[in-house]
């Protein structure tokens, strides 16, 4: 049985995780920071606080995985400052908190292009965050790179609405894939034996896992 702590609940991707986990028999616990309450839900311990970093410091109970779900845009983020909170540094909290409580896998949703030496502002912090990660010398740490997700979003991206039609035509790791498939692959990845080191899983091989 695991436990898990999962950031990023109430995104699209983690949302559908959150689903998930909670009726995965082989989850026991599930702790869930977020920055604003969830709804009631039986089955998770939702430490929150606008300040996700003191929701994390409020989590105490040891934990076996570690989900992180978050993820922005800078255009919705309201500047690069705030993009690098969002997407490098909550992220680096919610490691070091799964290492404090113990964890020895770590799943992490990353992008398409994660590259930290990127002329691309978005891609070069994706990569910063997954380099900050494996620096950490997690047991079992899984990266997943994603292309554009679909789902119901709360408030949809502009970006995603035009561009959205061209993605489910292109091939390979360009093709944008379901949100929920993206969830559904990290949770069999999680509860699945693995080797130890770093697992980087592309856009394609998150589709093969989902079916």
């Amino acid at each position: 049985m695991s436990q898990v702590l999962i950031t990023g609940g109430t995104g699209l991707v983690g949302g559908n995780l959150l689903r998930m986990l909670l009726n995965e028999p082989r989850v026991n616990a599930i702790t869930a920071p977020t920055r604003r309450p969830l709804a009631d839900t039986v089955g998770i311990y939702n430490p929150h606080d606008p300040q996700l970093t003191d929701a994390l410091a409020q989590v105490t109970d040891p934990v076996d995985i570690v989900f992180c779900c978050l993820g922005t845009t800078r255009r919705e983020a309201g500047s690069k400052e705030a993009f690098i909170h969002a997407d490098y540094t909550l992220v680096v909290d919610t490691a070091l908190t799964g290492r404090r409580l113990g964890a020895q896998h770590m799943l992490v949703v990353s992008s398409m292009g994660a590259n930290a030496n990127s002329p691309f502002f978005y891609n070069r912090v994706k990569g910063e965050m997954e380099q900050a990660l494996i620096a950490q010398n997690w047991p079992r740490l899984t990266i997943v790179r994603p292309s554009m997700l679909l789902g119901d979003r709360d408030k949809q991206r502009t970006n995603e609405k035009f561009l959205a039609p061209l993605f489910r035509l292109l091939p390979g790791n360009w093709k944008s894939i379901e949100a929920r498939d993206v969830a559904r692959a990290m949770l069999a990845e999680a509860l699945a034996p693995g080797h130890e080191g770093v697992s980087i899983l592309t856009s394609s091989e998150l589709r093969e896992r989902a079916k």
